[in-house]
């Protein structure tokens, strides 16, 4: 019983051995170089880096139309490619770049918002993009006054 296991154990490894050899001579180069340009390119990513992520407007009347510009640089080393920017409230409209932003070079996301709400209003922006991360967030912010309200201040 003992010899028929241990030949059995024997015939089993010299069966490992061979299903090694075969293995890599089935290899083949060019399938390897494929695999090396595919890993180099997955190392080329863009990085969108703002000059600020939040901007505020300050106090303002109810119904002011008010825009600001976010700047930002692809620091990266392939082009940027923003696929979507989409706000928290239809009240915010972002405006995006159309064309691939270069590694080094500037682009701008235009954000109009049309006053409205009342009292401290914070909206948010979110930039999708080819970038690590997939999404970039943006703030904007304003104390909104009502149209009809006294101004605030000391009254003399």
């Amino acid at each position: 019983m003992k010899r028929a296991i241990l030949g059995l154990g024997l015939i089993a490894m010299l069966g490992f051995v061979s299903c090694k050899e075969k293995a890599t001579s089935k290899v083949k180069t060019d399938n390897v170089a494929v695999a090396a340009e595919r890993d180099e390119a997955a190392k080329l990513v863009p990085v969108m880096e703002f000059e600020k992520v939040e901007h505020d407007f300050g106090t303002i009347t109810q119904g002011t139309p008010q825009e600001t510009v976010f700047k930002f640089t692809n620091t990266g080393n392939a082009p940027l490619v923003i696929t979507k920017a989409t706000s928290s409230c239809g009240c915010t409209v972002p405006n995006p770049p159309k064309e691939p932003i270069a590694p080094g070079a500037q682009g701008e996301l235009k954000v109009k918002f049309n006053g409205s709400g009342r009292n401290q209003v914070t909206k948010t922006i979110t930039v999708v993009a080819n970038t690590v991360k997939g999404s970039e967030m943006l703030k904007i912010k304003a104390f909104v006054n009502p149209k009809d309200a006294a101004p605030l201040g000391p009254v003399k």
